[in-house]
């Protein structure tokens, strides 16, 4: 047997980075390789279309080994090859006894904890019969131990961690779970769950508190206090940033909120007495991603790393260094329209977590949008992650992105920029601070705003909203809940939230809105639908498609999608040859405006006859699709045309 080494690339010559370069210039045909081919991020950072080894130094190994310091490949030297990641789904249906079903369900196929959310009105300290109009919304109607108790009746209090999501009432509910684990006979060192107090989450996320930011802060320490003493598989603390990222955050936004808020309750946490290992311990991070995987993947990496750096700074031991993390499904990410494509969003979103080395993940049911998600996709969520982890295996690799040049060279610059913005938020006082002065929430607004307008021109295209919309497609919508019904079972003696929650004004700010992506697009479809319920039929636009099909197809397919993705049904034919013609179906039609769809060369001929023709017919509104200036012609409209301010434009033309 030979020892001779085979060598595949042996035959081929050495290329640099610059020779590629040189080549892809003659493409390019002197088109500027920075517009053509490199993406700048919100984050002002350039993604180069091929990275190579001098994009990232491993000969310092800066990233580490998987379960060691500085902890950017993860927290444990085997990574989850052994037990995979925990599959941790949210249950928010308003029904006590709908919730429990739907938990045992998940549990029966392969859910392995659970977010319980409280409504609205449990939030505000209060009971569903206290306040009515807030009973069941945005959550389960849990106001006491007993209704807890039916919500996780049959549930394995020892096997199945729970986390709570009660807004500024944390530590009531904690109470509520702490009851229920000694009523079920749970042993302290076998009770597993997170009570997730985050007053800073909560005051940026809601505007308010009902105490002063100081007092909600301290009552929060003193939990964590009592759980480290008492629990060994409970948190206290929670860092959510997904009401940042709602809000339009960026990735190192969203990093650098969230040590700024870490290192604040980490604080807190040490003057209430607690060691910096013990209080670091104490506290889970939760980050919500996009359907962008690979921001995804190395925003987790970076967070790991940066808070990492964070308690050992702070004189925490290297175990300690490690951050507890959950990766979540961004609601901004997910569309209201053809929800069916949120299967697609998810499943980056769990891809990212996944790979990211995220401890826990949340995938969001398709349908989040559309109301309380039904049983169909519930088991889509839960499945996303069973496939991925046990068919796809994708815990059965350590640490996939460790040595990927472009994943490597993504997490430094995360990190370096997040550090930038942390220490700029410290410097204005810190956390409690930026978000009481409204300063934290104008920055992040300034974001949305340069995101909007990429998203209005289809820059950053929505699949099945800005793109590729199906108008005629029914909506996916879900039955609401009796509120009234469910109202009148509340046990007007369960009053433990109210008796224990803390309720009044005690801080105020401006709020973080909760935005969606497709709201912009979303909000056209809606009125468009309004219109069509009062008339009968969708607005339409009149496709005055020049010639031969072959001629007009591709600029009738551009309009059509343009126009669709605000609700304005294009009118489909096999084109016309003279200005007659066109004027003639227009009128048979019934449509107000209309687009004219042809090639250069026709327009050249064309274009203002169909134009004026169609304007002496009564068109309101004549488009072009392409480009050119000709009478007759009111708006041309083409490939970075700001599409969601014409849609605007157009339904008022048409009155919708």
């Amino acid at each position: 047997m030979s020892d001779e080494r085979l060598a595949l690339a042996a035959e081929f010559p050495q290329t640099s980075f610059e020779d590629w370069k040189d080549s892809l210039d003659k493409i390019l045909k002197g088109a500027p390789f920075e517009k053509k081919m490199v993406v700048k991020t919100y984050d002002g950072i350039d993604i180069q279309p091929l990275y190579t080894k001098d994009d990232w130094n491993a000969d310092k190994n800066p990233s580490g080994f998987p379960g060691s310091a500085p902890f950017t490949r993860g927290n444990s030297a085997g990574g989850r090859t052994l037990d995979g990641w925990d599959i941790r789904q949210v249950h928010a249906n308003a029904d006590k006894s709908a919730a429990n079903d739907q938990i045992l369900d998940d549990l029966e196929r392969g859910v392995t904890s659970l977010i319980l959310q409280f409504d609205e009105a449990a939030r505000a300290g209060k009971t569903g019969a206290d306040a009515p109009d807030l009973a069941g919304r945005g959550g389960i109607m849990i106001y006491s131990k007993e209704d807890l108790a039916d919500v996780l009746e049959g549930v394995l209090l020892d096997l199945a961690g729970v986390s709570l999501e009660a807004g500024a009432q944390s530590t009531a509910a904690a109470q509520m779970l702490i009851e229920l684990w000694a009523d079920k006979n749970i042993p302290a060192e076998k009770a597993m769950g997170a009570f997730n107090a985050d007053p800073l989450g909560v005051f940026a996320a809601t505007g308010s508190l009902p105490q002063s930011v100081e007092d909600a802060v301290k009552d929060m320490a003193a939990l964590a206090k009592d759980t480290a003493a008492t629990y060994p598989h409970v948190t206290a603390v929670k860092v959510d940033t997904s009401a940042y990222y709602g809000a339009g955050a960026t990735e190192t936004q969203d990093l650098a909120i969230a040590m700024a808020t870490g290192v604040a309750y980490l604080r807190a946490m040490t003057e209430a007495g607690l060691s910096v290992d013990d209080a670091a311990k104490q506290i889970v991070f939760s980050f919500a991603n996009g359907a962008d995987i690979f921001t995804g993947i190395a925003k987790l990496r970076a967070a790991r790393f940066l808070w990492g750096q964070i308690v050992k700074a702070s004189g925490g031991s290297e175990e300690a260094q490690a951050m507890q993390m959950h990766a979540a499904t961004a609601a901004r990410a997910l569309s209201k329209r053809d929800p069916w494509v949120n299967m697609l969003r998810v499943t980056a979103t769990c891809f990212a977590g996944a790979i990211g080395g995220a401890d826990a993940i949340t995938v969001l049911p398709f349908d989040h949008h559309c109301g309380v998600a039904d049983d169909f996709a519930r088991r889509i969520a839960r499945n996303t992650q069973i496939v991925l982890q046990e068919e796809s295996y994708l815990n059965k690799v350590i640490d996939p992105a460790g040595g990927s040049w472009f994943i490597e060279n993504l997490t430094e610059q995360y990190a370096a920029k997040a550090w930038s913005l942390f220490q700029e938020i410290e410097g204005k006082g810190g956390m409690a601070a930026v978000i009481a002065d409204g300063s934290l929430q104008a920055q992040i607004a300034e974001t949305w705003q340069a995101r909007l307008k990429n998203i209005a021109t289809r820059k950053d295209p929505i699949t099945g909203v800005s793109e590729y919309p199906n108008i005629l497609e029914a909506k996916v919508e879900r039955k609401a809940p009796d509120y009234q019904t469910l109202i009148a079972k509340i046990n007007a003696s369960d009053k433990t939230m109210a008796t224990l929650g803390v309720q009044g004004s005690g801080a105020t700010t401006t709020a973080l809105p909760a935005h969606r992506l497709a709201e912009g697009f979303e909000k056209l479809r809606d009125a468009a639908d309004a219109y069509a319920d009062k008339n009968g039929h969708l607005p339409k636009i009149f496709s005055a498609n020049m010639g031969a099909i072959a001629k007009h197809t591709a600029r009738a397919s551009f309009a059509k999608n343009f126009f669709e993705a605000g609700g304005v049904q294009a009118t489909q034919n096999n084109g016309f040859t003279s200005a007659d013609d066109a004027v003639a179906a227009f009128k048979e039609s019934g449509a107000e405006v209309c687009v004219l769809c042809g090639a250069d060369d026709q327009y050249e001929t064309m274009a203002a006859d169909f134009a004026t023709g169609l304007k002496a017919a009564g068109a309101k509104k004549v488009y072009l699709a392409g480009r050119g200036d000709f009478d007759g012609v009111d708006q041309a409209v083409g490939m970075g045309s700001d599409v969601l301010g014409t849609l605007q434009d157009l339904h008022t033309v048409l009155g919708v």
